[in-house]
């Protein structure tokens, strides 16, 4: 009896320094994923792993040897399961990153810095009545706006090295733009306008936002190009995002469930998509689970992928010029496509002015740079890049 209890104990102690080693490889992986930025199915499928690894170390310990075999078949068949759920998952993944994508991180933005040579941004055919040699305002702004502000920049500014992120002519997209121009880390920023949350930061900080408008331009809603839906109205807009309207066939389409992505938090479109709802709820968009570092989770606004029940938004330029998706179609609202003619004229219901934005900065040049931008000159650039100038 001494010696039953004796090796009773014996396992129960083996199996919990067991159990304990594997728990801690367990963690050590679940981190590991966490680090790396893994998806949130691989952190669920190693800790389902630690799972079955302990309980088959127990009951390996505590079974009859003749019920080992069950045992060993029980495990083969919990490996297999997973590793059919794995397969699925990456064939799954694959067919989702196939894909195509509109994302701000699809487009090159290198092929835009100024006096590159690269031929991409707009050019005066008269030199530049303004021409600064020092106190070089610093720019930053959104992606959508950076081949604008760069070719002020290559019309004014010294032609030397001007990197993406570190330089007088950055471009960090606007939620970090509006922050580094509250904290008075650059001059100007060539954006849309503020957010509420990006109004208050400005206020805690002390720092007065002044907006100069210095162009137009649509902004747009599309769909993947077999969608047979061609046009939306403001308020099937406004039942979509809201939650409202869940399916094509509710507005003319097919009977698929809507999928409306949206763009992150104070971005420059969704700021606009706010405007737009006019004080209704955004339902909750796609998201991407990522799982962050130490096991946490991350729920990322997903970026735009064209499926056929897609729907996304954007600026005209960066969805015609930028990007150049031939498979996805804009749509028109309130019966009136977003052209340049219907943005000038004002038919198009969703035009909108960009701005230059300053917060109090003293460097001396920046209201002589923001005059000639107003100028004709600048006004050309303005229409010359693909915007539409405040007087067409």
């Amino acid at each position: 009896m001494n010696t039953s209890y004796g090796s009773l104990v014996v396992k129960i102690i083996i199996a919990l320094l067991l159990g304990l080693v594997i728990l801690v490889f367990g963690l050590v992986g679940s981190i590991f994923v966490s680090l790396f930025g893994g998806a949130l199915f691989y952190g669920a499928l190693m800790l389902a792993l630690t799972g079955v690894a302990i309980l088959f170390t127990f009951f390996y310990l505590f079974i009859p040897p003749w019920h080992r075999r069950k045992l060993h078949i029980s495990l083969m068949a919990a490996v297999l399961l997973m590793g059919l759920a794995s397969a699925g998952y990456e064939i799954r993944l694959a067919y989702h990153n196939s894909i195509p994508v509109v994302s701000d991180q699809e487009v090159d933005m290198e092929q835009y810095r100024p006096f590159m040579d690269h031929g991409n941004l707009a050019e005066l055919e008269e030199p530049s009545t303004l021409k600064l040699t020092s106190d070089l305002p610093r720019m930053d702004g959104a992606t959508a706006l950076y081949p604008l502000y760069a070719a002020f920049a290559q019309e004014v500014y010294p032609n030397r090295n001007y990197p993406l992120y570190d330089s007088e002519v950055s471009l960090t997209q606007t939620p970090e733009a509006y922050k580094r121009l509250i904290k008075g880390e650059v001059d100007i920023i060539f954006v849309a306008p503020p957010s509420e949350g990006q109004k208050s930061m400005a206020r805690r900080n002390g720092r007065e936002l002044k907006l100069t408008p210095i162009g137009r331009e649509a902004f747009v809603f599309f769909v993947n190009g077999e969608n047979p839906v061609e046009g939306l109205t403001t308020e099937q807009i406004r039942g979509i995002y809201s939650g409202e309207i869940t399916r094509w066939n509710q507005v003319g389409g097919g009977d698929k469930a809507i999928r409306a992505f949206q763009r992150p938090e104070d971005s420059g479109s969704q700021t606009m998509l706010e405007r737009i709802m006019d004080g209704r709820k955004l339902t909750d968009p796609p998201r991407e689970n990522r799982v962050s570092g130490m096991g946490g989770i991350i729920k990322q606004t997903a970026d735009y992928r064209n499926y056929k029940n897609a729907l996304g938004f954007s600026f005209l330029f960066y969805a015609t010029e930028m990007v150049r998706d031939g498979d996805i179609r804009l749509l028109s609202i309130d019966g009136v496509m977003p052209e340049r003619t219907t943005i000038a004229n004002g038919e198009y219901p969703l035009a909108t002015e960009f701005y230059a934005v300053t917060a109090g900065s003293d460097n001396p040049n920046i209201d002589p740079l923001i005059e000639w931008i107003l100028s004709p000159q600048g006004q050309e650039l303005v229409e010359l890049t693909g915007y539409t100038p405040l007087n067409p």
